[in-house]
């Protein structure tokens, strides 16, 4: 069989924050697959483990061996049992013996190999042969908080949706619109700033967090009147890491206001209403179940309320936030746990509940574009990629070339979740 694993190599390579990190290659009888792990800075506790304790170096000196012998003769095309045996493999519940990011680039060179030994691209062999869905890019445009420096706004991520795009390719470019008219905005407000960027390739501002939702809204005005097409806010509160178990409060240091639960739901809906906020990302802290669908209730479907460190891509807190209401959108990151496998499963029980999946990457990534793929594949309606350097427009050129290969595509479908807001001004 052409799709029957001849060979697995695994080496250590650098993220772009210059940390170690695994790549992963598998060859098979007909085919080859490559992919790489990305590792997240605000991360959710019930992650699995990245990696073990001795790092990529035991990875790569200790456990390759193992794993190669343990998969070559297996079917690439037999996914879910390949990752079966790698959780057999690590023997944890967390996969802290051979760690996630060991286990999820093995697991989507797999996947790669399948498809290139049945001459697919990736999107294709997931999503099929009638897959014709771009997502619609989730730009990073500042940065704040575990991305940035002490004096940026607590705000983890500000972000923007060009819901207005026709293509992929007016889509990106429109992000990148954004991102220039930004800088001019922040440099009009902060004379301190030198153009720094945080991790993910946003501006990082010396300003407060009003400050910057108002050039956030100010940027995304102007360059959907200059380019004739609507771009909506978001956001990415992070509100984990703003949290004080002790007070009780989330604490934002920059603007020197502490916000109980109570006033916290009432700050995010008036961020929300005051800015046509099109998507706001982890409001809460990851076990406040109840703050996520309080807030979910009063909004409704004026804006997608995403939980990301409330679910970690894993389909148990996803069933818990459906059984109560928590949130309309998840954030889908492999890595968070460990399989390809049991993120489909994940997307799976999502979209059968009209939850959105968005696919993302992680603050620390690579050159590897295999998420533009799961995205399509997956027929998710948007992708979380940042909007320039080089780890992050390796994602959204994938996407340009996906867009060439389906002459006959579109963007996202948001109605299939039952969500009609897309198309509200």
């Amino acid at each position: 069989m052409d799709s029957v694993i001849e060979d697995v190599q695994v080496r250590k390579i650098l993220d772009s924050r210059g940390n170690p990190t695994i790549e992963v290659d598998v060859k098979t009888w007909g085919g080859y697959g490559r992919a790489a792990a990305p590792s997240g800075a605000s991360t959710g506790s019930k992650e699995v483990v990245s990696f073990p304790e001795g790092g990529v170096d035991l990875v790569v000196s200790e456990m390759e061996d193992l794993i190669a012998s343990e998969l070559i003769g297996m079917d690439a095309c037999d996914i879910k049992t390949i990752d079966e045996v790698l959780m057999e493999i690590d023997g944890t519940d967390n996969l802290a013996a051979i760690g996630g990011n060991t286990t999820v680039a093995i697991s989507m060179a797999v996947a790669k190999a399948a498809a290139a030994s049945y001459n697919m691209p990736l999107y294709q062999y997931f999503g099929g042969s009638l897959v014709n869905e771009l997502p619609y890019p989730l730009g990073n445009m500042m940065n704040g908080g575990a991305h940035a420096g002490v004096n940026a706004p607590d705000i983890q991520e500000f972000l923007v949706v060009p819901i207005g795009a026709a293509n992929i390719v007016d889509a990106i470019f429109a992000n990148a619109s954004i991102h220039k008219r930004l800088k001019e905005l922040i440099q009009s407000k902060d004379s301190t700033f030198t153009g720094g960027k945080g991790d993910e390739g946003g501006w990082v501002p010396n300003i407060t967090n009003i400050d910057a939702l108002e050039i956030q809204s100010k940027a995304c005005e102007e360059v959907s009147d200059e380019l004739g097409l609507e771009i909506r806010p978001a956001l990415d509160m992070a509100a984990s890491e703003l949290w004080d178990a002790d007070e009780q409060k989330y604490v934002y240091a920059q603007d020197g206001i502490k916000r109980d639960t109570g006033d916290q739901i009432d700050f995010v809906k008036e961020i929300i209403d005051t800015y046509n906020m099109f998507y706001v990302e982890d409001p809460f802290d990851e076990s406040d179940f109840d703050g996520f669908a309080q807030l979910t209730s009063r909004v409704g479907d004026k804006c997608l309320i995403c939980g990301d460190d409330l679910f970690v891509t894993n389909k148990e807190l996803l069933a818990k936030g459906i059984e109560m209401n928590a949130a309309n959108a998840i954030i889908i990151k492999p890595n968070q746990i460990g399989s390809l496998s049991e993120t489909y499963a994940t997307v799976k029980l999502a979209k059968e509940n009209g939850i959105v999946p968005v696919v993302s990457h992680r603050s620390g990534e690579t050159t590897d574009e295999t998420i533009a793929h799961l995205a399509v594949g997956f027929n998710s309606p948007m992708i979380k990629t940042g909007a320039i350097g080089g780890e992050r427009i390796a994602k959204l050129n994938e996407l340009i070339r996906i867009e060439e290969e389906l002459p006959n595509s579109k963007m996202g479908n948001f109605k299939s979740f039952g969500r009609e807001f897309i198309c509200q001004k």
